[in-house]
């Protein structure tokens, strides 16, 4: 099991050849794997320090910030409107989302690739869901940006957009899933 992972790390460049379901799969589980990880450890740690944030607030304001504590359970209150207090900001979170799905898609591009050879198909077809997962963030946080504004309107016009987007993304996701879940071309193909 452990051959397939480490031929997949040592060929991150080699966008030429084939390779078996056998050799992508692991590979791919593993990345995976470890970029959630990196998302989860980010968030936590994100949410650990918007969450000292807010204690250190309650703690200088008693009077602004109702704080409920019990076994298992803490939450923070934040009374009336308060210029103030701790708000999230969202710009570092989506950063680091955007990095994690960029380094996904790096790590796995050229494993793609060889996949997608291997069932005798050229590797631009893995770029497939690329341009919707692009256009699905970017509109994302235009609206997130909106919304933090305080833009009394929603904007229905964006969120349609990004539905449909999303929508579309999902779709050419399942497609390049069910491409690479298939079985390879038998024999010689004109990669490899």
């Amino acid at each position: 099991m452990a051959n397939p992972i480490i031929r997949g790390f040592r060929n991150l460049t080699r966008f030429s050849g084939r390779d078996t379901r056998g050799q992508f799969w692991p590979y791919a589980g593993v990345v995976f794997a470890l970029v959630f990880l990196a998302f989860g450890v980010s968030i936590g740690l994100w949410m650990n320090a918007l969450f000292a944030d807010m204690s250190a607030f309650a703690a200088a304001h008693p009077d602004a910030a109702t704080v409920h504590s019990s076994p298992g359970q803490y939450s923070i209150q934040i009374d009336g409107g308060h210029p103030e207090a701790p708000v999230p900001d969202f710009t570092l979170f989506f950063v680091g989302m955007g990095l994690m799905l960029g380094s996904m898609v790096l790590l796995l591009a050229a494993a793609v690739a060889r996949r997608l050879h291997d069932r005798n198909l050229r590797a631009y077809w893995g770029l497939l869901p690329v341009p919707f997962l692009v256009i699905g963030m970017t509109v994302f946080l235009v609206l997130m940006d909106q919304t933090m504004q305080g833009h009394a309107e929603p904007n229905f016009g964006l969120f349609a957009l990004l539905f449909l987007n999303n929508l579309v993304y999902m779709i050419a996701l399942v497609s390049l899933i069910v491409m690479l879940a298939m079985r390879g071309a038998q024999g010689e193909n004109r990669f490899g």
